[in-house]
């Protein structure tokens, strides 16, 4: 059976895995009730675990240096009571490779090598370089799938990634291709970034 988290770890979460966001994206990250939330991020600047930030015309929140710690505590405390964290560890490693590959696949679509020019810019002309980046993506959703089923299958809060890249590809199988890497968007490396920070941040571990 798997394991609802705490809100006040959910709220943190979403902060650790978007970086910064709003009252409303705190809240729309896991279906949690906007008036709740926003008053739960009072408290925790407070607390001294949340500062307002700002970058040029977007605002929200932001974890400070305690919030880090105190998040950094609740997820091994989860881990430690749910007995997630060898299911979360196993992930990780099956996941490791897949990510590799979509390193590659992120880097083919922005770049398309040319005699002279090792990085000159994909201008997305040579339908076939395309069409095999695509294919490895469209592979690469489908082999993390399962992972995602047995991640949602420990920890509740990990529901929905299999979901939200799914949707991603179809768009690009439907002709939108800004999202394979559309930014501050549900893009397949959007969220297969979030994902990959998701099993870091739950093990306490960092990139690299």
């Amino acid at each position: 059976m798997t394991h609802p988290s705490e809100r006040e770890l959910l709220v943190l979460h979403a902060l650790r895995l978007l970086g910064y966001a709003d009252d409303t994206a705190v809240a729309r990250r896991f279906g949690l009730d906007a008036a709740v939330v926003a008053n739960d991020l009072l408290d925790a600047e407070a607390l001294g675990r949340v500062e307002r930030v700002a970058f040029a015309d977007v605002a929200g929140w932001s974890l400070t240096e305690r919030g880090h710690r105190r998040h950094a505590d609740l997820v091994a405390a989860e881990l430690a009571s749910s007995g997630a964290g060898a299911v979360v560890d196993a992930v990780l490693e099956r996941f490791l490779p897949l990510n590799a590959r979509l390193q590659r696949a992120a880097t083919d679509w922005q770049i398309r090598p040319r005699p002279g020019d090792a990085l000159a810019a994909n201008d997305h002309t040579d339908f076939r370089w395309d069409d095999r980046v695509l294919d490895e993506l469209a592979h690469l959703v489908r082999a993390v799938t399962p992972l995602c089923t047995d991640l949602a299958g420990a920890l509740d809060r990990f529901t929905g990634y299999d979901v939200r890249l799914g949707r991603a590809l179809a768009r690009v199988e439907r002709g939108e291709r800004s999202y394979v890497d559309r930014p501050r968007a549900d893009s397949v490396h959007t969220v297969w970034f979030e994902l990959h920070e998701d099993l870091l941040a739950t093990l306490g571990r960092s990139r690299g």
